[in-house]
């Protein structure tokens, strides 16, 4: 899958799903999770232990679901999770060198940021999308609306506090995806295999995203 494909994969679906669990055997189940639910996308965070293996084994059991690398915070670790079959890098602040090496790489890359001026550092290194991390404790989607004001061009990712409850006006706001962690994939539902809850809050995300742009666009 190409650079520009995996970019509009991600635009398309809207949704992010953030795996960041305390054991492996959890994130590979989560990821299996997702895809099954709808969502054929995963950012497995380097907090995760083995977080490389479990790429590595999406990536080789799951070869249209893509998988992507969060909180990589150096060279080193970005090299490592693209030879295990990552398709994109997410920070969650700007790494400058992280950044560059994933354009040397021609993979989609999302640093984070927060002020208007890491947004506009973020997208003057490259990026292909601005995560605006973290959302809620600073307003939540009139933040996101806020920063669209100037920004339009920027395509933002809203993450950290992204619920049921406020995924809908994240997109209203302007957000061009959203990441969600443990509000689509709860560790309750992960340590009981629950997988039908899963299931079920991926189908009222997709909903949100899909209903709510279709609302924007009919206006």
């Amino acid at each position: 899958m190409t650079k520009a494909q995996v970019r509009a994969r991600i635009e398309e679906i809207g949704i992010v799903p953030g795996i960041r669990v305390s054991a492996s055997e959890h994130a590979r189940y989560a990821a299996e999770a997702v895809n099954r639910a709808g969502i054929p996308i995963a950012e497995v965070t380097m907090t995760v232990p083995g977080a490389t293996d479990v790429i590595s084994h999406v990536a080789r059991t799951l070869p249209d679901m893509i998988v992507g690398a969060g909180t990589v915070l150096d060279v080193e670790t970005a090299r490592r999770c693209l030879d295990a079959g990552a398709k994109f890098l997410t920070i969650t602040g700007l790494v400058l060198e992280v950044v560059e090496f994933a354009l040397k790489h021609d993979v989609v890359v999302f640093p984070g940021a927060l002020t208007p001026t890491e947004v506009i550092a973020a997208w003057k290194s490259g990026a292909d999308f601005v995560k605006v991390f973290p959302c809620a404790p600073v307003g939540g989607p009139n933040y996101i609306r806020a920063l669209k004001v100037p920004f339009p061009q920027v395509p933002l990712i809203a993450s950290g506090g992204v619920n049921q409850q406020s995924a809908a006006n994240f997109i209203r706001a302007g957000a061009t995806a959203l990441g969600i962690g443990s509000e689509l994939i709860p560790h309750e539902a992960l340590q009981r295999r629950q997988e039908a809850q899963i299931h079920e809050l991926a189908r009222r995300f997709l909903a949100m995203v899909k209903d709510t742009r279709a609302e924007k666009t009919a206006r």
